[in-house]
């Protein structure tokens, strides 16, 4: 298969949609006091929905995979998804359920940002509902590490597909392990390419990126790239040749919204990887992309700025 039919080809993400509520303040509230807020936005969030926003305004075709419930709110995400042209034709509808929700305050002093989620009822993606996939129109699959057990059953419809094709034409697996929560690291050996995140490591002891992925790399599946990101430190990554590669940080001039941060930068390396680039040019862009995003609300930016880049 040639590049550029392999670059036409689709990267599918899994995991969670919602509403993100965003409050932007310029001064974080005191318990029990009555503020206003700068502005207030909805906006169509989730790790696995940012990140095809992302990939989609750095030009990647992309699906997205999740749950819906039916309503007003379901109805303004997939406007949303649609207005990036991300196919959502894997999206499963449960009309009984309430659409997980996000308040967040945004606090554009120090960029911070302070989320409490809402997820009532709503079931995530099973492997049963995976199995209908047509796998065929896809390069890349990222899940969203969520419903770990499910999740892995999916991965291995995926290495028993790949097993029927030729190296080059085998679909990549990534995985992101971003939540302190046990059942998530069953996780680490099934992806080709393992984000594992700032909060997981330190809840393991490790102090730097660097020390998270020798401490972590036992425990992904030979040949796999491990991937660590450290907010204004920039990222690590540990591939099979045990060379560690580093990119520093690209703070924006001022720091305004660090929301879906994490979500782009694993969009950017993904995109790079995808499209056949170098672990080391993959960190660059992906720290790159996540530090222009922090300096403006939302995601639009990116496209301006990273497009055909």
């Amino acid at each position: 298969m040639k590049m550029e039919e392999k670059k036409k080809m689709k990267i599918l993400c899994v995991g969670l949609v919602c509403l993100d509520i965003i409050n932007v303040v310029d001064k974080y509230p005191e318990e029990d006091t009555d503020s206003r807020c700068l502005s207030q936005r909805w906006q169509r969030g989730g790790n696995a929905s940012n990140s095809c926003t992302v990939l989609a305004l750095l030009g990647a075709p992309c699906a997205f995979m999740g749950s819906l419930s039916a309503g007003p709110v379901a109805d303004f995400i997939l406007e949303d998804f649609q207005k990036f042209h991300i196919d959502v034709s894997l999206v499963s509808e449960h009309a009984q359920c309430v659409l997980p929700a996000s308040m967040v305050i945004s606090n554009i002093s120090t960029g911070s940002r302070t989320i409490l989620h809402m997820n009532r009822n709503l079931p995530d993606v099973s492997a049963d509902d995976f199995s209908k996939v047509d796998l065929q129109q896809f390069k890349w699959i990222h899940w969203e590490g969520r419903n770990a057990e499910e999740q892995v059953k999916m991965i291995q419809q995926v290495v028993k597909y790949n097993g029927t094709l030729l190296q080059q034409q085998r679909i990549t697996v990534s995985v992101e392990i971003e939540k302190t929560r046990e059942p998530l690291y069953q996780l680490f050996p099934h992806g080709d390419v393992v984000f594992v995140s700032k909060d997981v490591a330190r809840h393991f002891g490790f102090l730097s990126a660097e020390a998270a992925l020798r401490g972590f790399y036992s425990r992904v599946k030979q040949g796999a790239v491990l991937i660590c990101a450290w907010a204004e430190k920039g990222a690590d990554a540990l591939g099979p040749d045990g060379v560690l590669v580093h990119s520093d940080a690209f703070p924006p001039e001022s720091l305004v919204d660090t929301l879906g941060a994490g979500d782009t930068f694993n969009s950017a390396v993904i995109f790079t990887l995808s499209n056949g680039g170098s672990l080391q040019d993959a960190l660059t862009f992906g720290c790159r992309v996540a530090g222009a995003k922090c300096g403006f609300h939302g995601y639009d930016g990116i496209a301006e700025k990273f497009k055909n880049d």
